[in-house]
């Protein structure tokens, strides 16, 4: 199953992936303007207009000798999308202990267990407070659809290019935050590690 998702990802199968990403973010834009039973019974409508009339046109070409009678969506009736007990058990074993370890995290951050991470989760509600007044849920959602088809891709092509500059980020971050920990302890903020190994020492005069 996660060999399938990841061809699908990264554009392996283009008319599958393709038919994935537009009926995805289609569908996400239509409930812009119209509501979710609207838009699924209208996508079910559309399907099976579709099905039943390339099942006729395939029936009616055995009938007059032309075709062989086999069902045009005889591989999709075929693929088994069941759970067995054994997977069923094991992902609904996931489910819960993931739900109930959010519900613990998000019980330790609101009733300030630490404050540090309080306080952090203090902002970043804060600023998603000015991000739900620019976007809303569903265009979140239409761009989280574009990034999972994109940015896997992207990355994969550049990957030499992205690694190089995600390390120079870390390397300024990981500055900013040392000099952050020698204020907060009242020291100086120092001079910048060398970065090579047996690098010379300034001199003391």
């Amino acid at each position: 199953m996660t060999d399938k998702v990841l061809d699908l990802i990264y554009w392996k199968d283009m008319e599958r992936t393709g038919l994935l990403f537009t009926g995805l973010v289609v569908g996400l834009l239509s409930l812009f303007q119209l509501s979710i039973i609207t838009v699924v019974s209208t996508l079910c409508l559309v399907t099976m207009c579709f099905t039943i009339s390339v099942r006729i046109y395939y029936h009616v070409l055995h009938a007059l000798q032309w075709g062989d009678g086999v069902h045009p969506f005889q591989w999709y009736l075929d693929y088994d999308i069941s759970l067995t007990g054994e997977k069923a058990d094991h992902y609904m074993r996931r489910t819960i202990v993931l739900s109930f370890s959010t519900f613990a995290e998000m019980k330790s951050l609101l009733l300030v267990a630490n404050l540090v991470n309080s306080l952090k989760f203090l902002v970043l509600a804060y600023l998603l407070t000015y991000v739900g007044a620019i976007v809303n849920g569903l265009t979140i959602m239409i761009i989280g659809v574009i990034a999972v088809f994109s940015i896997p891709l992207f990355y994969r092509q550049r990957k030499a290019q992205i690694d190089n500059f995600l390390a120079a980020v870390k390397g300024h971050i990981y500055n900013v935050k040392d000099i952050f920990h020698r204020l907060c302890q009242g020291g100086s903020p120092g001079l910048d590690h060398d970065p090579t190994p047996g690098g010379a020492k300034p001199k003391i005069k």
